[in-house]
């Protein structure tokens, strides 16, 4: 996941870079007569590498746009805190500020996507962003359980 501005920026440069290196990859390899079934073998583990980089890319973007997924039963809970960070432009640093901790704890806590923080730190955090979670409790089966 990219967190902040300067990845975001080293994962657009680095797509630029590969889609190039993709590209003439596949020329030199066509021009020294491999068959097409050989440099698709070749090309699909670069491809595969390089979409999800490019899933990457759309999925920072889309959250500097304030679009969020949903959550189910709190899961993703952490990478949503992450992504609401990013959708308000703040820095890790502003929002340690925010928090009165070190930024280093900031980003400790997001590469371990909030894991194991609790209901009272959350809430702090949201604050912090000024954003409000609400919950939707649903009544499911308990056969699909």
């Amino acid at each position: 996941m990219i967190r902040n501005e300067s990845e975001y920026r080293e994962a657009v440069e680095r797509l630029t870079a590969e889609n190039q290196r993709m590209q003439e990859l596949g020329e030199r390899l066509q021009g020294e007569g491999m068959p097409a079934a050989a440099i698709k073998n070749v090309m699909d583990p670069i491809r595969s590498f390089h979409l999800q980089l490019q899933e990457e890319v759309e999925s920072y973007e889309r959250l500097k746009r304030g679009q969020f997924e949903e959550l189910t039963n709190l899961r993703g809970l952490g990478h949503l805190l992450v992504s609401l960070r990013i959708s308000r432009g703040m820095t890790q640093r502003e929002l340690a500020g925010r928090l009165g901790v070190h930024e280093s704890q900031v980003s400790r806590d997001e590469r371990n996507e909030y894991h194991g923080v609790s209901v009272e730190r959350v809430t702090k955090i949201l604050e912090a962003l000024g954003a409000e979670l609400r919950t939707k409790v649903e009544s499911v089966s308990m056969e699909a359980a």
